[in-house]
């Protein structure tokens, strides 16, 4: 018995999508839909934003981005992170229809719907196109798990509850307070 094997959706395919609502995902050829994020998540996205934004415009030493922006990882892998940043070292990745290569930094804020999307294939995919950083953010835990992807892709190298300060080698000089992420 012959069984068919599903095609994989391209790249080139999720580029013809229509713009616009509801967004969707390339996760390993398949399309994931995304519900909209919650008021508390988008809060927590914001956090972060204005946290490394405000850095940034004193350290020039990249751009930080949020969702949705496409970030093209393979002909079969093009996710909206949460948020992400691209170094100067890298800045040639940017391009008009989104990133076209492994971001330094992926953050993820987990929601009921994507947490084992963001927590699995997401985070191996990440690892394997060059991703040098990945935060799991969590907002029901109030944690905020680090994996420096390129050193460790299955283990975190830490994490941070909401009373915790970090930082990451990405941004030397800027303390990252869990209290200021996880602020409503």
């Amino acid at each position: 018995m012959l069984i068919a094997e599903a095609l994989k959706v391209t790249a080139d395919d999720y580029r013809l999508m229509p713009e616009g609502g509801p967004r969707y995902q390339l996760i390993g050829g398949e399309l994931f839909m995304s519900p909209s994020p919650s008021r508390y998540h988008q809060s927590v996205v914001s956090n972060i934003y204005f946290l490394i934004r405000g850095f940034i415009e004193v350290n020039p030493l990249g751009r930080v981005y949020m969702a949705p922006l496409d970030v093209h990882l393979s002909e079969h892998d093009v996710f909206q992170p949460d948020l992400l940043f691209v170094s100067n070292a890298h800045a040639a990745i940017q391009v008009d229809e989104g990133i076209h290569g492994a971001p330094d930094l992926a953050v993820e804020v987990l929601s009921p719907s994507t947490a084992r999307i963001d927590k699995e294939p997401k985070r191996k995919t990440y690892a394997a196109q060059g991703v040098e950083e990945l935060w799991l953010v969590d907002p029901k835990s109030r944690t905020t798990t680090v994996y420096r992807l390129q050193e460790s892709p299955d283990r975190p190298t830490a994490v941070h509850a909401e009373s915790d300060t970090f930082q990451s080698p990405l941004f030397p000089g800027l303390e990252i307070s869990g209290d200021a992420i996880f602020k409503d």
